[in-house]
């Protein structure tokens, strides 16, 4: 059999005889008559499938950053989403909190939803405080938040309702002062804010928010303790802000109490003057 008659394409064959022949292949040709892939055509490939991924990972981030933008854009200037899921109360809108001040209270609302929610928000905040019982805070108060015909109406009422009697029942004295050794603590945290209605001057909004109320030290009849609430204020455009004209509590929804253990009244008298409080805005 000579060497070109074979069937092999390249290298040692060994005959029946026993001898060994040595074939170099005679072409590019593999043993099976297909071209050889050169290393060219294996980079080739190699870089179009890299750039391939490549475009796919742009195209998915282009995506999503138009999805969010989306998100972003689709709220109008007062807060109400034009469009998207429906149940957004709680999402902030972005726009920094207000710069005005009435005494230690945020002032200078926007009129839209948006500054009415951020006004029931810190009018709650204020109205929890523990400056309300005393009266001195509490006649600083009530003209900052309520319209004023409501804030002349409600300062009678309210003196009366912190009388001597209701703040000994939470170990103060006449004058909303804590005993020597003890802390009193009251303070209102809101958790989120929902427009009930909105017109032109007029707003209902409703703050859900937690509370700390009690009288931190030993031997204290009157432990720190949270509460959960829900409180609903009439808003009304007066004077360039949002006044209350009204407002209403309930109690609820609480969560379920989770399992960390209650904190010493001295560890929780440190927190209470270490953490101070926010300007709360939407």
């Amino acid at each position: 059999m000579s060497s070109d008659d074979d069937g092999y394409g390249g290298g040692d064959y060994t005959s029946p005889t026993g001898q060994t022949r040595t074939r170099l292949p005679d072409s590019e040709s593999d043993a099976y008559g297909s071209g050889r892939r050169s290393r060219a055509g294996l980079s080739s490939r190699n870089l179009i499938a890299v750039v391939g991924v490549v475009v796919l990972l742009i195209a998915a981030i282009a995506f999503a950053n138009r999805g969010s933008t989306s998100a972003r854009t689709d709220d109008t200037a007062d807060g109400a989403p034009k469009s998207g899921p429906a149940a957004r109360p709680t999402a902030p809108t972005g726009t920094a909190p207000v710069e005005g001040k009435n005494g230690t209270i945020a002032s200078g609302f926007a009129k839209t939803q948006q500054g009415a929610q951020s006004a029931a928000a810190n009018y709650a905040v204020a109205l929890g405080s523990e400056r309300m019982f005393r009266t001195a805070g509490r006649h600083e108060i009530l003209p900052a938040v309520y319209t004023p015909d409501v804030a002349a109406e409600l300062k009678a009422s309210q003196d009366k309702a912190y009388s001597p009697a209701f703040l000994k029942r939470l170990g103060l004295d006449a004058a909303g002062n804590a005993p020597k050794g003890k802390n009193f603590i009251s303070r209102t945290i809101p958790v989120g804010t929902k427009v009930e209605k909105f017109g032109d001057g007029t707003a209902k909004v409703s703050v859900w928010y937690t509370a700390l109320i009690g009288l931190a030290g030993t031997g204290s009849t009157d432990p720190v303790r949270t509460d959960w609430k829900t409180w609903t204020f009439d808003l009304a455009w007066t004077g360039g802000d949002w006044k209350i004209a009204a407002d209403t509590q309930k109690t609820g929804p609480a969560p379920v109490t989770g399992d960390v253990p209650a904190s010493g009244a001295e560890e929780i008298t440190k927190a209470v003057d270490e953490f101070g409080g926010f300007t709360y805005a939407r």
